[in-house]
Parts: structure tokens; C-alpha cells; sequence
């Protein structure tokens, strides 16, 4: 066992009885201490019973407390401090996270109040352990939290995987794999960030793992502040004495945070979807509490105040749903409304028995709301999986009154039954009906770990392995595509290309060679497609929208000769809005973007420029955004002329998007898997009227190369027409080509 010593002048026997360690951070029996508390002691106190700071440690001089002494003294504190109020803001904290989630579609403010108590507890347990012992046990302490976490965690996961062969789509299981490794290994929320998953969604689309961002941030945190305390140990045992441990912890941790704080503050600016998952900008949040852990385990606060602040926690933490768009602006600044709240309850109830603290704290403590806490790690990890699989089950995008109740009741009966008979045998050795009960379950909980381990990695192994390819050119007598559609060209019997596990890689040309900035890229990337070597340029510029029509672009320009330059990055069609959105939230750079990419077309002066010229409204139909119309008026300043091509419609139904292969690969065909069109866009092309005032502006719109009268089809002519919910694939493009040469002839006037 590693251990880190700090130097106090006595020699410590090992393993002499019970480190005082604080009342606070240890439940009494059947006290859960999970989610946001880091509590990393046994119930039955054995594991406090490594190396005592009790055995010849001076309380006043010339006095020494014997062990036993020291043991009465460490039980009566405990008895007199432990915080029943935090076990019961914990359970509000969760379960204003559950119903937020269930039915009203935002984010609470509840996971952001466990945070700061996981810094709380966790930190305070560490620093006093070091304090009392002159230890941290990096290996026991590691021991002791994968005891408390995983047995929970690793059950449902491996249900959830269960449930997704079950009710999922098999288009899905790849991506279910790796989130039950990233989940695992504790690095999910990074895996979010990555893709950018859209937290406030709760629909048959979103993945049953993803609530567990917070779990990993969590698990992230813990082992740094172990890590983090343990070396603080060592240098303050090589340079200082046992006393400069809590201001010099004081010092870094508030040097971590306010960083955390101001990086956290510029990422909701940049790039809010990554922002949110981002364990260095929810860092402040974790070390707030770890702050209040380190300064004042007994702050010497004035009654009044007191009551002030659990009165103001009490309604910010209820209220801060409502006050907030946490989506958006969490853990920015904004994140200073739950945050605050929850440092206002730890303050003013500490150092305080439960009948002396203010109102609201003895509320907090009363015994639903403590045994509300025991459930809510596991409370936590159920709901949401429980919740999106009957979703998928019902084909809806929300739970209702009922059906939320009945999620509701599901996830407390299974959290019951976690804390019960899987959490708190393996957490502290209860006894019960087997003698060997801890033992069996505990070799269970490490073979289903393994397996999903294995399962999940084998998954990911074989993906990367063995890649999907892209779909080479496809025989247009077999596979006709949008001709099926545009030029009644007949359809021959014949497999669906690409299928549904070729879809995801026959993306547009760009996409595949790094030929578009990224969403935290602000650089101008430009490729050459087509005729490298032509003399004029159609320039493609915009976002990945206008990015899936240069396959059909290639294929004229090789047969035409001309050459085709793209100027794209995600999610940023060309704009001068002041804030670009998307998805609710400002697009990074996208105006700076916008900005640079129109001074750069002035000067490469393109023939034409290539780019959309509408975009789908949130709920049916298309239009044509007013900036869109300003960026016209600054490509004529340039004496450009622009083809303004309508938007392909976007797959949703009831306003939730959905991808063409999964509802494939539950049976759906091509018609009952696509979208009405009246759905999908307005009757007349929206571009249409403001084009007229803008001679240089030809609209372009080839609906009817994707949409009957009737329906828009996910299929046409043997051709998968979407990779995802909104984007062409390359095959489907290419079909395209000659239709749209049919529609650019004579606007170029090039053939």
C-alpha cells in the first residue's frame, strides 16, 4: 500500500485504531454517499482503521490523548456533526434532476449542486484523513471508491446493453458499445464532447448512456484531488509543517478554480456544446466545494446569516431550473446560481447538530429526505436509460403524465433494489441471508465488468479494424438514384446501396479528406475538386448542407471542365448574423468565419459561388434566413454571382430528428421512413421572391429530385438517400448530377 506521510514529529504505530476522520463526510447506517458526496469510508469504520493520528497526538501542551480517549472524542464528533441535511440535498438535487428530465426538457441545476458536494465531501474526507493520520492511501482510497461506484454503475450498463440489443435498432449498437467503454473507463463525457450530443434531448434518438457524462467528471475529479492532495502532503512534509497543508491547499485550489471559472466563461462564448461536458471547465464547480471543505470545516457563522443562507439556497437550488438555460450556459457564469446555492446550505448548517440548524436544513434532514439521498446515485443512473428505452419502445418524443409516472416508479424500485442488494453489501460487508453473499456478488460484479470490458473494446477493435468503405460509383442502369424521381427513369430490382452499415462513410468528398474546418476551427481550409487544372471555379461555400451537393458538382465538373474550390466548415452556412445558431446555441467563429471566406472569394473572384439559400424552420417547412440576403448584397459588392441551391430536407418527426438506417434497420422502407414533404418544406421554394431583387442571385431548387408530391423517401432509385438525419450520402448526390446539369446549363452557359 502506497502511502504519503506527513511529518508531525511522532512515531505512528500502524494499524493502532480509528482515524478521527470527520462526522461530515461518513453516513450513519443506511446513509448513501455516492453521488456528489466522494465519501470514501466503510459504514462499519474499517477502513478508517489504517494508520491513527490519535496515538501520541497533542491536544495542548504538555497533554497527550490516549487512544481511547481519542476514540470517544472521534465518536461523539461524529455523532454531533454528520450533515443529514447534505444526505437530503443530495436526494432533492437528483431528483429535480429526474422530473426535470422526464417531463419539462431542461436542465435543473441539480447536477451542477452534486458536483460542488462531491468536491465537498471528497476533498474534507481526504484533508482530514491526512490531517489525522499523516497518510493518503492512494491504492485504499481508489479501492474504496470503485467499491462505492462501480457495482452500481456496471449493473446498469450492462442491462442497458441488454436493453439496446432488445428495443434498439442494430445501427446502433456499434456507437452503444463505445459508450459502455467510455462509461466504464470514466471518460464519457469527452466522448460527448467529441460529437457534440445535445444534453436537453430526451428522445427515441439519444443514447441511454449519455446522462452519464456527469459520473465521469466525477470519477475524473476524484482521482486528480487524490492524486492532487497526496503530492500536497509531500511537499508540505519536505518543506513546511502539518499546519501549512490546508493554506497551501487553500491557495491551489483557488488558483484551479478561479482558471476553471474564466475558462469555463470564454468556452460558453466559443463553444457551449463542447463547453458543457468539458471536465476542465466544470472543474470550478467541483472545487467551490473543495474550497469550502479546506477553509471552513467549522466557519463561525452569525445566526442570522445562517438562516438568510439556507433560506436563499434552499429556493435557488428549487427554483434554478426555471431561472436558467443550464443547456446553454452551464457551467458558465450562470452556473453561479446552483453553485452559490449549494454553498449557502453547506454554510449554514456547519458545525451545527441537526436540531440547532435553520429551517430548511432540519427540512433537508428529516427522514424522507435522507433516505431520498441514500437512493440518488442509483436513482441517477436509472432513470435516464429507463426513460429513453421507453421512449424507443413507444415511438414518441415524450413520456406524457403517465408514462413519465410510470419511468418515475420504475427508476425508484430499481434504485431501491441497487442500493439494497448490490450497493450496500459490497460497500460495507452487511450480513446477510448467505454468509458468502459480499464475496458472490462482488466475483459477479468484476465478470460482468470484464465481459461489457471486453465486449465493448472487442466492438471498437472490430470497427476500426475493419472500417465501412466508401461506395464506389454505382451501374446507373441498376442504380438510378434521383433519375428514378426527376427523368422517370426505371428501377430495376435490386440491393439497397449503401446499405445500412455502409451509410455512415459515403459522406460527401470534404468530409473525408479534412476539406472542412471542425467546429472549433476557425481557419479558412480550401480544396480543389473537379478539374484541377480548369480555368473557371465554382466555388462551394458554406456548411456541410452545401458540402453534399460537391459529389454532384465533381461529376459535372469532370465531364464540363471546371474546377470546383470549397470554402466550408460545420454548421455554419454563409452568414453576417450577428450570432450564427445552431441547435439553440451560437455557432464558434462562424461570423469571423462568414467574414474572412466573403474577403476571399473577392479575391480568388470565382465564376460562381455555390451555397444554400434556405434552411428549415424548427418545426415544418424551410425559409430563407433575412442575413442570408445581406450576404448576397456583400457577394455583388464583389461582383460575384451566386447559385442559392434549397436545403434537402431534414428527417423529423413531431420536431425529433431521426436517422434514415436506424428506422431501416427496424423495418421501416423507403416511403415509411421518409417525411411528408409539406412537413419538410413550404409549397415554394422560399428563395424564390427575396432572389428576384438580386440579379445576381439564381435560385436552384431540386425538390423534385428528392420528394414525390406526397413524401420525401429515404430511398430512391435503389440509392440510400441519407447518411444521418439531414445529410446526403455521396451516392445519392452523384445521382443527382445530371439533373442538376439540366438546371445549371443555362445559368452558366457553359454547355
Amino acid at each position: 500500500m502506497f502511502t504519503v506521510c506527513l511529518p508531525d514529529g511522532h512515531q505512528r504505530p500502524r494499524r493502532a485504531g480509528p482515524a478521527p476522520v470527520d462526522a461530515s463526510m461518513r453516513p450513519p447506517e443506511g446513509a448513501s454517499a455516492a453521488v456528489g458526496s466522494g465519501e470514501v469510508e466503510d459504514r462499519r469504520g474499517s477502513s478508517a482503521n489504517t494508520t491513527s493520528g490519535a496515538v501520541g497526538r497533542r491536544s495542548a501542551p504538555g497533554r497527550t490523548i490516549e487512544p481511547d480517549e481519542a476514540g470517544r472524542r472521534i465518536r461523539a464528533e461524529r455523532k454531533h456533526a454528520y450533515r443529514h441535511d447534505l444526505d437530503g440535498l443530495r436526494g432533492v438535487a437528483i431528483a429535480l434532476v429526474v422530473v426535470f428530465h422526464i417531463w419539462l426538457g431542461r436542465v435543473s441545476g441539480g447536477v451542477d449542486v452534486f458536483l460542488v458536494l462531491s468536491g465537498f465531501f471528497f476533498t474534507g474526507s481526504l484533508l482530514r484523513r491526512a490531517e489525522s493520520t499523516g497518510t493518503v492511501e492512494l491504492a485504499a482510497t481508489a479501492r474504496r471508491l470503485g467499491r462505492r461506484l462501480l457495482p452500481g454503475l456496471v449493473l446498469v450498463l450492462a442491462v442497458v446493453a441488454i436493453g439496446t440489443v432488445l428495443i434498439r435498432p442494430y445501427t446502433q449498437w456499434t456507437e452503444s458499445a463505445a459508450q459502455t467503454l467510455a462509461s466504464l473507463l470514466y471518460y464519457q463525457n469527452w466522448y460527448l464532447a467529441l460529437s457534440w450530443s445535445d444534453y436537453l434531448a430526451a428522445d427515441p434518438s439519444v443514447s441511454p448512456l449519455q446522462h452519464l457524462w456527469s459520473m465521469s467528471v466525477q470519477g475524473q475529479f476524484y482521482l486528480v484531488a487524490l492524486a492532487g492532495i497526496a503530492l500536497l502532503v509531500a511537499v508540505v512534509r519536505r518543506f513546511g509543517r502539518a499546519s501549512a497543508l490546508r493554506p497551501t491547499a487553500a491557495v491551489v485550489f483557488g488558483g484551479l478554480a478561479v482558471a476553471s471559472f474564466l475558462y469555463a466563461a470564454r468556452g460558453a462564448e466559443l463553444h457551449q456544446g463542447w463547453n458543457y461536458y468539458d471536465s476542465l471547465a466544470r472543474g470550478w464547480e467541483l472545487l467551490a466545494g473543495a474550497l469550502i471543505a479546506v477553509l471552513a470545516p467549522k466557519p463561525a457563522v452569525p445566526r442570522a446569516l445562517r438562516v438568510l443562507l439556507a433560506v436563499a439556497g434552499a429556493l435557488v437550488v428549487l427554483g434554478c431550473g426555471w431561472l436558467t438555460n443550464g443547456a446553454n450556459e452551464f457551467p458558465g457564469p450562470a452556473a453561479l446560481i446552483p453553485v452559490g446555492a449549494a454553498v449557502a446550505l453547506i454554510l449554514s448548517g456547519a458545525g451545527l447538530p441537526t436540531v440547532a440548524q435553520p429551517l430548511p436544513n432540519r427540512l433537508l434532514a428529516a427522514a424522507p429526505m435522507v433516505r431520498l439521498g441514500e437512493l440518488a446515485y442509483a436513482l441517477y443512473l436509472w432513470h435516464w436509460p429507463i426513460l429513453i428505452f421507453v421512449l424507443a419502445e413507444r415511438g414518441t418524443p415524450t413520456a406524457g403524465i403517465e408514462g413519465g409516472l410510470a419511468v418515475l416508479a420504475a427508476s425508484f424500485t430499481l434504485a431501491y433494489l441497487t442500493h439494497r442488494f448490490v450497493e450496500e453489501p459490497l460497500r460495507t460487508g452487511a450480513v446477510t441471508r448467505f454468509a458468502d453473499y459480499r464475496r458472490r456478488a462482488g466475483r459477479a460484479v468484476a465478470l460482468v465488468g470484464a465481459t461489457l470490458l471486453a465486449v465493448a473494446v472487442g466492438a471498437q477493435v472490430v470497427t476500426r479494424m475493419l472500417p465501412p468503405q466508401p461506395v464506389a460509383h454505382l451501374d446507373p442502369t441498376r442504380y438510378p438514384g434521383a433519375e428514378a424521381l426527376a427523368a422517370g427513369a426505371a428501377v430495376p430490382r435490386a440491393k439497397m446501396r449503401p446499405t445500412v452499415f455502409e451509410a455512415p462513410a459515403d459522406a460527401a468528398y470534404p468530409s473525408r479528406d479534412k476539406c472542412i474546418a471542425d467546429w472549433d476551427t476557425r481557419e479558412v481550409i480550401t480544396c480543389t475538386y473537379g478539374d484541377a487544372d480548369a480555368e473557371r471555379t465554382i466555388a462551394v461555400v458554406g456548411s456541410s448542407h452545401a458540402e453534399h451537393w460537391v459529389p454532384a458538382l465533381d461529376v459535372l465538373a469532370r465531364e464540363h471542365g471546371f474546377r470546383i474550390t470549397v470554402y466550408l466548415k460545420m454548421g455554419c452556412p454563409l452568414t453576417v448574423a450577428a450570432e450564427p445558431m445552431y441547435k439553440g446555441e451560437p455557432i464558434p467563429d462562424c461570423r469571423d468565419w462568414s467574414a474572412e471566406v466573403i474577403d476571399r472569394l473577392g479575391v480568388d473572384r470565382p465564376q460562381w459561388v455555390f451555397t444554400t439559400g434556405t434552411r428549415p424552420r424548427d418545426r415544418t417547412g424551410d425559409e430563407t434566413p433575412t442575413d442570408y440576403l445581406e450576404v448576397w448584397s456583400r457577394l455583388a459588392e464583389h461582383g460575384l454571382n451566386v447559385l442559392a441551391v434549397r436545403d434537402t430536407p431534414w428527417l423529423r418527426r413531431d420536431g425529433i430528428r431521426y436517422r434514415a438506417i436506424d428506422c431501416l434497420a427496424q423495418s421501416g422502407d423507403g416511403v415509411s421512413c421518409g417525411m411528408r414533404r409539406t412537413d419538410a418544406l413550404d409549397e415554394v421554394n422560399p428563395a424564390a421572391e427575396p432572389a428576384a431583387s438580386f440579379p445576381n442571385v439564381f435560385p436552384l431548387d431540386l425538390t423534385d429530385a428528392l420528394c414525390t408530391p406526397e413524401v420525401c423517401p429515404v430511398i430512391e432509385g435503389n440509392i440510400l438517400v441519407y447518411h444521418d438525419e439531414h445529410h446526403l450520402t455521396a451516392s445519392y448526390s452523384r445521382s443527382l448530377a445530371p439533373e442538376l446539369g439540366r438546371r445549371l446549363a443555362p445559368i452558366l452557359g457553359w454547355w
